[in-house]
This record gives structure tokens, C-alpha cells and sequence, in this order.
């Protein structure tokens, strides 16, 4: 590869979020002479993720950590050297709980989202009744389930656990990571690792038992896992961001700087319209275009081009959430706050989704005697709130805390951030759609569609897609040998 071959090529990232960013700095790893462009029609890169510090609290609009137990967050934030910025979460309040009757209970410890590794705490929770645990147990003896095709989450924990099970603790746990609707979601495309285990091992509880003790073993033998389950940047998500776009060559980033049309060039490549009603319209040429917006605007960029592509895009639904940040003295608050935070069943009849104990979660979000909550309202299972003015919002807050926490007296602070249509819901037949999508965007030599209504949801998931469109991009280019790349 040569330097000449690189430099007659453009690639065109549209979208400054998270996952433009990781497709942006993908490109400059592996084809570092190519010409890379970010455009993003707004005024700040980022996206949904965003920090602020008011009065000496740091905090978080959208998500304040991510995952470890996927590769790439980490791997991406060791290369732009943020690696040893990451912060482990509190070991001591490593424990999370869910409004059970009006009160916060613990949830049984090893219950991973829908099934147990530990029998004792289930034995012991007062989450369930004595038959919902007998029902629960059962699961070891049922045979495997013989259902074709995609299944709703829903159905496949209620026929491996029963009605209880997942009324209690799976719907506000799925609650509480996709702000969706079980009975709508698809456990194949949102819980594949479910559906495996009882494909191979029959029993849920069953895989899960063997997995722990694989995992006690594996830690004896003083291999464990150098990072907590989750992690966050010492000084806010809004460091990773800094981070990546510091590595970006210089003009590269373009803000405020909508694309307004994609058009196919001849013999190939492709032309961005970017501009709008208060800026001078400008056409961009490039070689190859990786489209890191939101479903709905991808859409639109794609109906002049394939009207069934588009089609399947839009057809991606979203799900609407609204964060209300508050800030209160520590003596305000009656609960031990001994966990990271709780999640609401929506039998419980509650106007929240789940909250966040963000200052015991991660240290600096705080000053001394303070605490940081979140809490989220909204979601599929109850859209009308999400859009509620602020204060209607905060007044919801500090209610629903007020029972919950025993806080007395008002806040410190509230600050309330909105994000329309921002999660999205894998629902029945997601994968088929984006097998739809895939075939129709091999029509189109040169296109790429990446980020989190693809293949996972979640920073890490952003950043895989974004790396792995970089690469597609880069090869049908001939640019780069990304075997060789970090």
C-alpha cells in the first residue's frame, strides 16, 4: 500500500456521536493517508453522551458507564489513552434493587438478568412468593422449549420461569437496559445468550451454574478480570469523546453541518449535500460514505435511493426516555444508599423506569457530604412522560425518591435531559430486518450503515459497529490490511 493510493480516496462519516467518532478514528488507524471527513448537523460531538458540572457535581445527560464484558469500549479507550482514566464501580455497593410492594429490596445475588447462578438468595428473597421460587426452580426439569422462529423475550421467560419470575425481576432488569417492552422485544436479538444456553444445555439454570463455577475456577487460577462489569472515564464520558476526537486529523470534524442528500456519483462514489435554511449549501465528494445517525435519519438519506431499504430502517422503532439529575445533602437521605441504584416492575404502578445512585457508583460526581441521583422516566411502556415539561418531571422525581429513599426536603439541583427516540427497540423479526438491510445496502457499493439498532445496543456495541463498517470500507477500497492495524 502507498501513500499516493491513499491519498486519491475520501471516506464521509455522517454523525458525530459515539459511534461516528469509533468509525472516524477506525478509518485514521487503518488508512492513515485516506481523506476523512465528519460531518454532524449538530453543535457538539457526542451525541447522547454528554457531561456538565454544576456546583461541584459532575454529571452525566445519557450514560455515565459501559460494559467490560465486550472488548471494544475498553480496547478503544487504551488506544486514544484513556486506559488508565477508567474507573471501576463502588466493590463494597456492588448490589443493585427493585421496588418490590414499595420498598427497595435487593436482588438476589448471581440472578444475571433472567436466571440464577446462586440457589440460597433465591431461597432467601422476599421478591417472590414460595410458588413463584418453586416455579422458578422447575426450570432445571423442563425440557427444552420447542418454539420456531423468533419469540418475545416475555414469552420465553414466562414459559422457562413463569409468570412471576418475570413480572418482578426480568421485565424491570430488560426495563431498565432497553427502556422497551417484553412482550414486544425479541430474545433472540436482544438475549442470544439465553437462547444459546437452553439450546445446549436445556436448563437456564443449568448453564448459569456451570458458567459460575467455570468462573470461580477461572479467577482461583488469578486470572480474573482486571475491570469491574462496568467502568467510566475518571472525569466523565465527555473525556472518551475528547479523547477520540483529539486523534482525528485537523479539519477533519465538521459541526453544524447537516447532510441533506446522498447521492451515487459515475462510475462510482458519492456526493453529500450538506447545508440547511441558515447555512450555504456545499457538495462533498468521496469514495465511500458511513452512515452513524439514528435509524430515522438514515432513512431519509436512503428513500431516493432504495425505497424498501428505507423502509427497514424507519422500521426500527425507538423508545423515547427523559433523565431528571438531582442533587441533595447526604442527611437529606434516610436509605443507606448501599447499592448503585434500583429498577421499577411495571406492576409496581410507578412513574419511573429505574434509578441511579451515580455518586456511590463512581467517586468525583460529588462534593463531600452529597449525594448524585438520576432518575428515568419514559420509556416504551409509558412514552406520554418522557415528553412532560421539566418541572412536571422533577415534581415526579423527587416524589417517587421521596417514598422510595425517605429523602427529606427539596433538591440542591435538578437538571432534566431529553432524548427523543434514542433507544432502540429490537422487537419480533429485528434480525430479518437487518439481514433486509444488509442485502439492500450490497446494492449500493461504497454505503455503510452502523451503530446501536444494528447488532447491540450500549457504548461498546456503538463502537464495534462503527470499527467494523471502518474496515468494510477501507477493503472494498483497497486501502488497508486491517490484520495489521491495532
Amino acid at each position: 500500500m502507498s501513500d499516493s493510493s491513499n491519498t486519491s480516496r475520501r471516506v464521509a462519516v455522517i454523525g458525530g456521536g459515539i459511534t461516528g467518532l469509533a468509525a472516524a478514528h477506525r478509518l485514521t488507524e487503518i488508512a492513515p493517508g485516506a481523506e476523512i471527513s465528519l460531518w454532524e448537523a449538530g453543535s457538539r460531538l457526542g451525541g447522547v453522551l454528554e457531561t456538565c458540572s454544576v456546583d461541584g457535581f459532575l454529571i452525566e445527560r445519557g450514560a455515565d458507564n459501559f460494559i467490560t464484558n465486550t472488548p471494544w469500549g475498553i480496547d478503544l479507550c487504551r488506544r486514544v489513552g484513556l486506559g488508565d482514566q477508567l474507573l471501576p464501580t463502588n466493590h463494597e455497593r456492588r448490589h443493585a434493587f427493585v421496588v418490590c410492594r414499595g420498598r427497595l429490596r435487593k436482588i438476589p445475588e448471581g440472578f444475571v438478568i433472567m436466571a440464577p447462578s446462586r440457589i440460597w438468595p433465591i431461597v432467601a428473597t422476599p421478591i417472590l412468593s414460595p410458588w413463584g421460587k418453586v416455579r422458578m426452580a422447575l426450570e432445571y426439569l423442563l425440557p427444552r422449549g420447542q418454539v420456531e422462529g423468533d419469540e418475545t423475550l416475555a414469552s420465553f421467560v414466562t414459559r422457562r420461569f413463569g409468570r412471576e419470575t418475570y413480572e418482578r425481576l426480568v421485565q424491570p432488569l430488560v426495563g431498565g437496559i432497553y427502556t422497551g417492552d417484553p412482550d414486544r422485544l425479541s430474545v433472540q436479538s436482544t438475549m442470544p445468550r439465553f437462547v444459546e444456553m437452553e439450546r445446549s444445555h436445556g436448563s437456564l439454570i443449568r448453564a448459569c451454574w456451570q458458567q459460575a463455577g467455570q468462573q470461580r475456577r477461572h479467577t482461583q487460577a488469578g486470572s480474573g478480570a482486571r475491570y469491574s462489569m462496568f467502568v467510566a472515564p475518571r472525569d466523565g464520558m465527555n473525556s472518551m469523546i475528547a479523547a477520540i476526537a483529539a486523534r482525528l486529523p485537523a479539519g477533519c470534524v465538521h459541526l453544524n453541518s447537516p447532510v441533506q442528500r446522498l447521492a451515487p456519483r459515475v462510475p462510482g462514489g458519492w456526493t453529500l449535500t450538506v447545508g440547511g435554511p441558515e447555512a450555504e449549501t456545499v457538495n462533498y465528494d468521496c469514495d465511500a460514505v458511513l452512515v452513524a445517525t439514528k435509524t430515522n435519519a438514515a432513512a431519509r438519506l436512503a428513500e431516493p435511493l432504495d425505497r424498501t431499504l428505507a423502509e427497514q430502517l424507519a422500521g426500527v422503532h425507538h423508545a423515547s426516555c427523559s433523565i431528571v439529575s438531582l442533587g441533595y445533602r447526604s442527611e437529606q437521605v434516610g436509605h443507606p444508599l448501599d447499592g448503585f441504584g434500583f429498577v421499577v416492575p411495571q406492576v409496581e404502578h410507578r412513574k419511573v423506569l429505574s434509578g441511579s445512585f451515580a455518586s456511590v457508583k463512581y467517586p468525583g460526581r460529588a462534593p463531600d457530604g452529597k449525594v448524585l441521583l438520576r432518575v428515568f422516566i419514559g420509556g416504551a411502556l409509558q412514552p406520554e412522560l418522557a415528553d412532560l415539561p421539566d418541572d412536571q418531571l422533577t415534581a415526579i422525581a423527587t416524589e417517587e425518591l421521596g417514598q422510595l429513599l425517605h429523602i427529606r426536603g427539596e433538591p440542591l439541583l435538578t437538571l432534566v435531559s431529553r432524548y427523543q427516540e434514542s433507544m432502540p427497540q429490537y422487537y419480533v423479526g429485528h434480525r430479518a430486518r437487518i439481514e433486509q438491510i444488509v442485502a439492500a445496502t450490497a446494492r449500493l457499493p461504497g454505503l455503510y450503515f452502523c451503530g446501536n439498532a444494528f447488532d447491540g445496543v450500549g457504548i461498546p456495541f456503538c463502537i464495534h459497529s462503527a470499527e467494523q463498517a471502518a474496515e468494510r470500507a477501507t477493503k472494498s477500497l483497497g486501502l488497508s490490511n486491517t490484520g495489521d492495524a491495532p
